[in-house]
């Protein structure tokens, strides 16, 4: 009998992961089970008492140093170190691609991602997005990933988006990153997952054309055929001008008018092409709407463009865009002055992102802003992997304590996305100690560090605590991981590790 690929991935895909972990020799030549980067070049620690310039833009522009990272960016300089950021295309990310051949399945047409079970594809989003984090050198476009999967957050476990959030993630995240957000914005409102999340497939007129821009509004909310708003307000509120950007619920159901027709194929309609964006014009208000005070003339499917044209580059969006980047990037409460230099960063180079963090890493807040953070789950979890240069399977043993602290990627049911403040993750610190505990004693299955190789290597015990505080540690420091007989965990579930 023959087998196709497809079905050989969804019948024995997760019991050949599951087999991989205790067979290393196997996993290495078929390039799918645990990976991690060898220990090679100079591993120089940091040798100074307090965070310097190079260990802080460590810690906020990648997820935690890994050995080797500090004495390269060192020798790079802070601003080479950067450069090299901002242009990911040109770093070679070899284990990286190799790792992430596994979830093949990823790289598939939406339509075809039906065919598999939403657990393994969710899994399959999980351990990619675990080991990208992990392993890749493209570190800040890594980070940047993760910052617009938050803005334009999609919770994998509502309708078709269990199938049609991996297609979003490769299609529209992922491209974009740092690249146009216009062009991300654009692509985001007509991502098949989003559609579905923010029931933009279900925005439709059933009656007659109203005659007048107020006829409309007035009628609309008297009939059962009126526009779906949740799409527009998201749009307004949370991805582009920010739920104070000045904007009125008539302009919320104006934008809700011009979005009127666009849909996309469930499970449901049709057996064919499903996950496909349709714009159906019989489902289309055709009057004249009026958005934020500019006139739209009936175009169809072409209103669309001409609502993100008007939102995209708003001085509106423009501050809010700048106010939640400074805000990952700087503090939770983040500077006036910082958010207004990023804003008109934004505004001049026309939405490029590269341009926009430029600028924000150029601001003397961010110079400022050293040790001040919190480390969210996700961010303290891979930090801790590559601080400890941790052979990993980015399997059910990782994910499991990220759910357990709440901050597994994919999860987050409303539209909001995961929270940047501290507050919000202060209870799951006694996890994060559970974690760190069965990190060093290699008690995480898939998962194992060597901890006398790290040591031997980066010249011993203070210059290992120096790789994992970002600094030479203190005298008492010193004296707490000796005496306590677990050193490394001690480090790695301490606050000055929990913070960066």
């Amino acid at each position: 009998m023959k087998i196709s690929r497809r079905q050989f991935v969804r019948a024995g895909g997760a019991a050949l992961l599951a087999a991989t972990a205790g067979c290393e020799q196997a996993s290495n030549f078929l390039g799918i089970g645990a990976t991690r980067h060898e220990l090679t070049g100079p591993l120089d620690p940091p040798q100074s008492a307090s965070l310097d310039a190079v260990s802080h833009a460590l810690n906020r522009l990648t997820f935690g140093p890994r050995p080797g990272d500090y004495a390269c960016a060192k020798t790079m300089g802070v601003a080479s170190f950067l450069d090299e950021q901002l242009a990911p295309e040109k770093i070679d990310d070899t284990v990286c691609d190799n790792a992430v051949r596994r979830f093949e399945v990823l790289g598939e047409p939406a339509g075809e991602m039906f065919e598999y079970q939403e657990k393994f594809l969710l899994d399959q989003m999980t351990g990619a997005t675990l080991l990208r984090a992990t392993l890749s050198r493209r570190q800040l476009y890594e980070v940047m990933v993760r910052f617009w999967s938050d803005h334009f957050n999609i919770d994998s476990g509502k309708g078709d988006c269990r199938w049609l959030k991996a297609a979003d993630e490769r299609d529209v995240i992922r491209p974009h990153a740092l690249g146009s957000f216009p062009a991300m914005l654009r692509a985001s409102a007509l991502s098949p997952a989003m559609l579905w999340y923010l029931d933009g497939r279900e925005n439709r007129i059933t009656r007659p054309p109203a005659r007048s821009t107020l006829d409309a509004i007035v009628g609309l909310d008297e009939k059962a055929g009126k526009p779906n708003e949740n799409y527009a307000r998201e749009l307004l509120e949370l991805h582009t001008m920010g739920v104070h950007g000045g904007y009125t619920q008539r302009d919320v159901m104006e934008v809700a008018r011009c979005l009127t027709g666009w849909t996309v194929r469930g499970t449901t309609d049709s057996k064919f092409q499903i996950g496909k964006v349709e714009f159906k014009s019989e489902r289309h208000d055709p009057g004249e709407k009026i958005v934020l005070c500019h006139r739209i003339p009936p175009t169809g499917a072409g209103e669309l463009d001409r609502v993100l044209e008007i939102v995209a580059l708003h001085p509106s969006t423009a501050r809010h865009i700048a106010t939640k980047l400074c805000r990952h990037f700087i503090a939770a409460e983040p500077p006036e002055r910082a958010i207004a230099v990023v804003a008109d960063a934004f505004l001049k180079s026309a939405g490029d992102i590269r341009a926009t963090l430029r600028a924000l890493f150029s601001t003397g807040e961010f110079a400022a802003a050293r040790g001040a953070k919190l480390k969210r789950p996700f961010e303290f979890i891979v930090s801790a992997l590559r601080a400890t240069n941790a052979t990993t399977d980015a399997g059910p043993g990782i994910v499991d304590y990220l759910l357990r602290m709440g901050h597994a990627p994919f999860r987050y049911p409303t539209p909001d996305g995961y929270p940047e403040g501290a507050a919000h993750w202060m209870g799951t610190l006694l996890w994060r100690w559970n974690f760190a505990v069965s990190l060093c004693e290699n008690r995480i299955a898939g998962t194992r560090i060597d901890a006398r190789e790290l040591r031997e290597k980066l010249g011993g015990d203070d210059a290992l605590a120096a790789q994992i505080l970002g600094r030479t540690p203190t005298a008492g420091e010193s004296r707490a991981c000796l005496d306590s007989g677990a050193g490394l965990a001690l480090l790695l579930a301490s606050p000055a590790f929990q913070r960066c």
